[in-house]
């Protein structure tokens, strides 16, 4: 198996319905919140070179891309998915390492964070040197927020007053790290247990 992951051109922008697609299945089959996005959108991501694409001899394999809000100050990356042609090989890991290190080629000075309710995606984020923060310390654009509107959790987010929701936020400051940054230790049990506290207090909230 050859699977390349590259930043994206103009050769790619076949694969956005593609995309969209197994984002959308993955959550379904999932059960988790998920910010839906477009093909137009991705294919404006792009022709950016704000996107990574992992191809096997051509045929789609991984996908994620980059958001940048504040002009600059803060980055995410969003829309990490693996088809399920191409799961448990260690990909995701790989999209996600590539990607991390690219945003922080390309924005040396941003803040790099995310939210997520996957498991997987944490422990990656852990590995990578982010922390786990209260909204408080990501970005207050109010687009970023916005994007969340598709999800099936936005009306707790948007009844917490957006500054929690079952979403974790975590951060990669290259202000407070080295070049290399020490992992953060993952417990998978302590998140889960997290996961379900938050689960039963604001899903019967928002019943």
């Amino acid at each position: 198996m050859n699977i390349s992951i590259v930043v994206t051109q103009e050769e790619h922008y076949k694969y956005a319905q593609e995309i969209c697609d197994t984002i959308e299945s993955s959550a379904l089959l999932r059960g988790t919140g998920i910010a839906k996005r477009t093909p137009e959108y991705i294919i404006k991501k792009m022709e950016k070179g704000d996107a990574v694409i992992a191809l096997n001899n051509g045929i789609f394999a991984g996908f994620c891309y980059i958001e940048s809000w504040q002009h600059g100050q803060f980055v995410a990356h969003s829309g990490l998915i693996v088809h399920p042609d191409y799961r448990n090989l260690g990909l995701a890991k790989k999209i996600k390492s590539f990607v991390f290190d690219y945003s922080l080629e390309k924005y040396p000075n941003a803040k790099v964070f995310g939210i997520t309710t996957g498991l997987a995606v944490m422990k990656i984020n852990s590995e990578l040197g982010y922390k786990p923060v209260p909204f408080s310390e990501l970005t207050n654009d109010p687009s970023f927020w916005k994007g969340c509107q598709t999800c099936t959790n936005y009306e707790i987010l948007k009844s917490k007053d957006y500054k929690m929701c079952l979403c974790t936020g975590m951060l990669y400051d290259p202000a407070e790290k080295p070049k290399d940054p020490p992992k953060h230790p993952f417990n998978v049990r302590i998140w889960n247990r997290l996961k379900e506290i938050k689960q039963a207090l604001f899903l019967k909230t928002k019943k």
